[in-house]
Protein backbone atom coordinates (compact mmCIF):
# COMPACT_ATOMS: atom_id res chain seq x y z
CA UNK A 1 0.00 0.00 0.00
CA UNK A 2 1.12 3.52 -0.77
CA UNK A 3 -0.38 6.65 0.78
CA UNK A 4 -0.15 10.04 -0.93
CA UNK A 5 -1.54 13.44 0.02
CA UNK A 6 -3.04 15.38 -2.89
CA UNK A 7 -1.24 18.70 -3.38
CA UNK A 8 -2.77 21.94 -4.61
CA UNK A 9 -0.53 22.22 -7.68
CA UNK A 10 -1.83 18.83 -8.92
CA UNK A 11 -5.39 20.10 -9.35
CA UNK A 12 -7.21 20.90 -12.58
CA UNK A 13 -9.14 24.16 -13.11
CA UNK A 14 -12.20 22.55 -11.44
CA UNK A 15 -10.37 21.86 -8.18
CA UNK A 16 -10.10 18.09 -8.81
CA UNK A 17 -6.92 16.05 -8.95
CA UNK A 18 -5.85 16.31 -12.60
CA UNK A 19 -6.54 13.10 -14.49
CA UNK A 20 -2.91 12.75 -15.60
CA UNK A 21 -1.69 12.84 -12.00
CA UNK A 22 -3.63 9.65 -11.22
CA UNK A 23 -1.20 7.80 -13.50
CA UNK A 24 1.74 9.29 -11.57
CA UNK A 25 0.24 8.13 -8.28
CA UNK A 26 -0.41 4.64 -9.61
CA UNK A 27 3.14 4.45 -10.95
CA UNK A 28 4.58 5.61 -7.64
CA UNK A 29 2.72 2.78 -5.90
CA UNK A 30 4.09 0.16 -8.34
CA UNK A 31 7.63 1.49 -8.02
CA UNK A 32 7.41 1.45 -4.21
CA UNK A 33 6.12 -2.12 -4.31
CA UNK A 34 9.07 -3.17 -6.48
CA UNK A 35 11.41 -1.45 -3.99
CA UNK A 36 9.80 -3.35 -1.09
CA UNK A 37 10.39 -6.72 -2.75
CA UNK A 38 14.03 -5.88 -3.50
CA UNK A 39 13.75 -5.01 -7.19
CA UNK A 40 13.59 -1.23 -7.32
CA UNK A 41 14.18 0.47 -10.65
CA UNK A 42 17.87 1.31 -10.02
CA UNK A 43 18.56 -2.32 -9.06
CA UNK A 44 16.70 -3.59 -12.15
CA UNK A 45 18.82 -1.30 -14.29
CA UNK A 46 22.00 -2.61 -12.64
CA UNK A 47 20.79 -6.09 -13.64
CA UNK A 48 20.34 -4.88 -17.25
CA UNK A 49 16.54 -4.60 -17.21
CA UNK A 50 13.75 -2.05 -17.40
CA UNK A 51 10.09 -2.59 -16.63
CA UNK A 52 7.91 -0.46 -18.90
CA UNK A 53 4.19 0.21 -19.08
CA UNK A 54 2.70 -0.95 -22.37
CA UNK A 55 -0.97 -0.43 -21.54
CA UNK A 56 -2.96 1.40 -18.84
CA UNK A 57 -6.70 1.60 -18.35
CA UNK A 58 -7.81 4.04 -15.66
CA UNK A 59 -11.38 4.34 -14.47
CA UNK A 60 -12.29 7.49 -12.53
CA UNK A 61 -15.11 6.93 -10.05
CA UNK A 62 -14.97 10.03 -7.83
CA UNK A 63 -12.73 13.11 -7.70
CA UNK A 64 -9.91 13.68 -5.26
CA UNK A 65 -9.31 17.17 -3.85
CA UNK A 66 -6.42 19.13 -2.38
CA UNK A 67 -5.50 17.79 1.04
CA UNK A 68 -7.15 14.40 0.48
CA UNK A 69 -5.09 11.45 1.58
CA UNK A 70 -5.38 8.60 -0.91
CA UNK A 71 -4.17 5.05 -0.52
CA UNK A 72 -3.23 2.90 -3.49
CA UNK A 73 -3.26 -0.87 -3.41
CA UNK A 74 -1.47 -2.85 -6.09
CA UNK A 75 -1.90 -6.50 -6.97
CA UNK A 76 -0.61 -8.66 -9.77
CA UNK A 77 -3.32 -10.49 -11.67
CA UNK A 78 -1.24 -12.18 -14.38
CA UNK A 79 2.42 -13.07 -14.69
CA UNK A 80 3.93 -14.17 -17.98
CA UNK A 81 7.46 -14.69 -19.27
CA UNK A 82 7.95 -11.07 -20.37
CA UNK A 83 4.87 -9.25 -19.05
CA UNK A 84 2.78 -8.78 -15.95
CA UNK A 85 -0.68 -7.37 -15.40
CA UNK A 86 -1.42 -5.27 -12.34
CA UNK A 87 -4.70 -4.12 -10.81
CA UNK A 88 -4.59 -1.01 -8.69
CA UNK A 89 -7.19 0.76 -6.62
CA UNK A 90 -7.06 4.29 -5.27
CA UNK A 91 -9.05 4.75 -2.07
CA UNK A 92 -10.06 7.76 -0.04
CA UNK A 93 -11.42 6.95 3.42
CA UNK A 94 -11.97 3.34 2.31
CA UNK A 95 -13.96 4.30 -0.82
CA UNK A 96 -12.53 3.30 -4.21
CA UNK A 97 -12.25 6.50 -6.24
CA UNK A 98 -10.20 5.19 -9.20
CA UNK A 99 -8.91 1.92 -10.60
CA UNK A 100 -6.06 1.14 -12.95
CA UNK A 101 -5.33 -2.00 -14.94
CA UNK A 102 -1.78 -1.94 -16.22
CA UNK A 103 0.26 -4.27 -18.38
CA UNK A 104 4.00 -3.94 -18.00
CA UNK A 105 6.78 -5.58 -19.99
CA UNK A 106 10.33 -6.48 -19.07
CA UNK A 107 12.95 -5.21 -21.52
CA UNK A 108 16.71 -5.13 -21.73
CA UNK A 109 18.39 -1.72 -21.60
CA UNK A 110 17.96 -1.36 -25.38
CA UNK A 111 14.19 -1.82 -25.11
CA UNK A 112 14.00 -5.39 -26.43
CA UNK A 113 11.56 -7.73 -24.64
CA UNK A 114 13.31 -10.16 -22.30
CA UNK A 115 12.60 -12.46 -19.39
CA UNK A 116 12.74 -11.06 -15.87
CA UNK A 117 16.10 -11.17 -14.08
CA UNK A 118 16.84 -14.00 -11.69
CA UNK A 119 14.77 -13.70 -8.54
CA UNK A 120 12.23 -11.14 -9.74
CA UNK A 121 9.77 -13.70 -11.07
CA UNK A 122 9.98 -15.66 -7.80
CA UNK A 123 9.42 -12.45 -5.79
CA UNK A 124 6.37 -11.57 -7.90
CA UNK A 125 5.01 -15.12 -7.56
CA UNK A 126 5.38 -14.86 -3.75
CA UNK A 127 3.55 -11.54 -3.86
CA UNK A 128 0.73 -13.10 -5.88
CA UNK A 129 0.48 -15.99 -3.40
CA UNK A 130 0.32 -13.54 -0.47
CA UNK A 131 -2.45 -11.64 -2.28
CA UNK A 132 -4.39 -14.89 -2.73
CA UNK A 133 -3.95 -15.68 0.98
CA UNK A 134 -5.37 -12.25 1.88
CA UNK A 135 -8.54 -12.73 -0.19
CA UNK A 136 -11.63 -13.89 1.66
CA UNK A 137 -12.45 -17.41 0.70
Amino acid sequence: MTTIQVRFHELDPYGHLNHGVYLNYFEQARVELLDRIGFGLPHLEELGHHIVVVEARVRFLAPAYSGDEVTITSSITDLRRVSSTWNQQMLRDGEVIATNDVRAAMTDLQGRPTSAPAGLRAALERLMAEQDDDRPG
